[in-house]
């Protein structure tokens, strides 16, 4: 199975102040390393795309999408797909990448959103997909604003509903917060926190979707989660699920 992972990449200026004088420093991060290591484990041919290759690595055509069988989204907001380079500075038309991603579903490719910061709708809405053609293709409702839960209490997910991708594990490990969602009526929830819903499963057109409201990285992917002896096979098992 070919997927696309999208996302999970971030830069952090830092400004360090000692006294009367400061400097500044920059380092670039990655937070899907270890899922992605765990993915190719189970036996999924990943291609890894940061955040900021989106503007110049997205495929531009449908057919360069249908190389994979799957596109995973993960703590990257709309408006990188939508504002690319072209069209932000020099007023090109060129396609709409989340448009493409639709057609793609439609046409039978399957698609994960993974929560966070920037996707859903994310830290005071920036991640802005619920104004966006991926609200129609995704199998649960959005916030008008802001979606964020903080849990820094932890909480564990409960099995909503009988599935081989949540029976074998028995009790799950504490997640630190999650994005507030609504299952639509054609959805399939797996997983749910005090009503909320954690995994849902659906399909638009030919293809199959996957909402996870929480992190597969920290912070929300907290490190009980990352080091749970089923996250290898939990992650691997969603993905192929999407084929």
């Amino acid at each position: 199975m070919k997927v696309l992972f999208i996302g999970e990449s971030w830069i952090v200026h830092m400004i360090h102040t000692k006294g009367y004088d400061s400097f500044t420093s920059t380092k670039y991060e990655e937070g899907a390393t270890y899922l992605l290591s765990c993915l190719r484990e189970e036996g999924v041919d990943v291609t890894y795309m940061p955040s900021h290759e989106v503007q110049v690595r997205f495929p531009r055509s449908l057919e360069e999408l249908q190389a994979f069988d799957a596109i995973v989204l993960s703590d990257v907001g709309a408006n990188t797909f939508l504002l690319q380079n072209p069209t932000f500075y020099q007023m090109e038309i060129i396609p709409n990448a989340l448009d493409s991603m639709r057609q793609f579903v439609a046409a039978g490719g399957g698609l994960l959103m993974v929560g966070g910061y920037l996707t859903f709708m994310g830290i005071e809405g920036k991640a802005n997909y619920k104004n966006t053609v991926l609200a129609e293709v995704l199998p649960i409702e959005m916030m008008n604003g802001e979606d964020r839960v903080e849990k820094p209490e932890g909480f564990s997910p409960v099995v909503t509903r009988s599935h081989s991708l949540t029976d074998p594990f028995g009790e799950w490990p504490k997640l630190l917060g999650y994005n507030k969602l609504v299952t639509k009526p054609d959805a399939e929830e797996l997983l749910s926190h005090e009503g909320d819903p954690i995994l849902v499963l659906g399909q638009y057109g030919e293809g199959k979707t996957a909402a996870f409201a929480s992190d597969c990285a920290p912070h929300w992917g907290s490190l009980e989660f990352v080091n749970w002896e089923h996250y290898s096979a939990f992650w691997g098992n969603l993905v192929k699920t999407l084929k």
